[in-house]
């Protein structure tokens, strides 16, 4: 009887496949997942540019994590902005509108030579990505069939690595080229022309979102019910589609329009499935992921080796996230989201404590640079990847695919945006901090810290967060919290 229940259902969810038009969805994700790649290059160029940031800026160590977390600040303000104005305004306008600022950031980054414009226009730079980042897997959501919705939005944090594994390809390209990162190209510094590189995929982003449609989701809370079902009818069918502007109207409040206030619960400030987002929104940062990949080289230098292996470890890195977001994509639909953020903690921690340990055992030289044998820094090496591959096997993309599809459609701009700013908040401390806590607690401390909350954040998991698989958006609705 149960087997023949799951045959029932697996041919159900087969026919309903069918009527999908796979190639508007694939077109759709393509181009909305440009924004992860940007987002993921912004955030990987600066890694190799801050021997060039303090040079041209005679900058200290805060003053460098000022520089580099400024784009961070910029993130969590556009991650918080950007829901309210997608429901307002559309998540396609908002997606031209942030890449626009990518391309304006990058060209003004890489030209200027004053450091409060720059440290601006990177903070406008990272509204742009802090948009990208809530909005990007969040469209996606609202136009996949919930069969394969997760490994849809999987394909963001496969974007996001790609980017910043392109971005690390370039660096390392441009300072071999120049002889290092401070050499020049064609009359430039080669960590300029790193951040003016960006501009290329920005004006490509630009361009592609012409193509795509509006979510139908943001459609029907707008009264444009006939252009939704338009949009629904070319996605999955005539009689689905206007099945799903029933469903979709039902789920929105009759008297009011998605407002920010809609997050809030009595007694406990947010409704729980908020509070449930903040959770890993805040964890995926606190596990200290971006100093591996804003941080690499400078991690790596201060672990005892050149920049040229810095660079390349980066490449390495970045590699091996991709091919752990594969995994991710192959079973996010089929075991879960919670399954694999739980088995992700777990690896996190045991990995980023043996990195803590490699740390602890290597010696400071009259530089202050740490030191290690070949031993111990091929254990760092290793746990380090092995740190990766949890990571981006689990926290990494499916963060954003529960973001993206767990809230209610009533709610979904405004906890995004609650979400949004705590990520990239808590992104902004760790990056902040990273360079003072390395130089004044020591490298192996910092990552103690780093062990702990991958930890934590296993129990947290286990308590807290619902199972998402499978759910259409509209069924969300139950987990609200009134």
């Amino acid at each position: 009887m149960h087997d023949g229940q799951k045959n029932r259902e697996r041919h159900m969810a087969g026919t309903q496949q069918d009527r999908v038009n796979m190639a508007l969805v694939g077109a759709i994700v393509a181009v909305a997942t440009i924004g992860g790649l940007l987002f993921g290059y912004d955030s990987g160029a600066v890694n190799g540019t801050q021997a060039g940031l303090k040079a041209a800026f005679a900058l200290d160590d805060n003053g460098l994590g000022f520089t580099v977390g400024s784009l961070l600040a910029g993130c969590a303000a556009g991650a918080f902005l950007a829901g309210r104005l997608a429901d307002r305004f559309g998540r396609k306008r908002i997606m031209m509108l942030a890449a626009l600022l990518f391309l304006v950031g990058a060209l003004v980054q890489g030209l200027t030579g004053n450091h409060t414009l720059f440290v601006v226009f990177r903070f406008l730079g990272g509204i742009a990505v802090g948009a990208a980042s809530v909005l990007s897997p969040a469209y996606i959501s609202e136009v996949a069939p919930a069969a394969i919705r997760g490994r849809l939005t999987s394909v963001q944090q496969v974007m996001i690595i790609t980017g910043l594994t392109l971005a690390f390809v370039v660096n390392y390209v441009l300072a071999q080229q120049a002889g290092d990162s401070l050499g020049t190209i064609a009359g430039f510094p080669a960590w300029r022309w790193m951040y003016l590189a960006q501009a290329v995929p920005a004006v490509v982003f630009l361009v592609a979102l012409q193509f795509i449609p509006e979510s139908p989701r943001y459609l029907v809370s707008s009264g444009r019910e006939d252009e939704a079902q338009a949009v629904l009818t070319r996605l999955f069918g005539e009689a689905e589609a206007a099945r799903k502007v029933a469903e979709i109207r039902a789920s929105f409040a009759t008297d009011h329009r998605p407002r920010l206030a809609d997050v809030l619960a009595p007694g406990t400030v947010l409704r729980p499935i908020v509070w449930a987002g903040l959770i890993i929104a805040l964890f995926q940062q606190f596990v200290g992921i971006n100093v591996i990949f804003y941080y690499g080289e400078t991690l790596w230098k201060l672990a005892g080796v050149s920049e040229k292996a810095a660079l390349e470890r980066n490449i390495i890195s970045g590699l091996v996230s991709i091919a752990a977001c594969f995994v991710t994509m192959a079973l996010v639909d089929k075991v879960g989201r919670k399954p694999l953020l739980l088995i992700g903690s777990a690896g996190m921690t045991l990995a980023l404590g043996a990195m803590s340990w490699a740390f602890s055992q290597g010696t400071l030289d009259a530089a202050g640079a740490l030191q290690m044998d070949q031993q111990l820094g091929f254990i760092a090496v290793i746990a380090a990847n092995i740190y990766v591959i949890f990571f981006n096997m689990s926290w990494g993309p499916v963060m954003w695919v529960m973001l993206g599809e767990m809230f209610p459609n009533q709610l979904r701009g405004s906890a995004l945006a609650v979400c949004g700013l705590a990520q990239w908040g808590a992104n902004y401390a760790v990056v902040q901090s990273f360079p003072a806590m390395a130089s004044g607690l020591g490298l192996a401390e910092t990552y103690v810290l780093y062990t702990g909350s991958a930890f934590i954040s296993f129990w947290l998991v286990k308590a807290f967060l619902p199972e998402t698989r499978g759910k259409e958006l509209e069924q969300m609705e139950g987990w609200g919290g009134h």
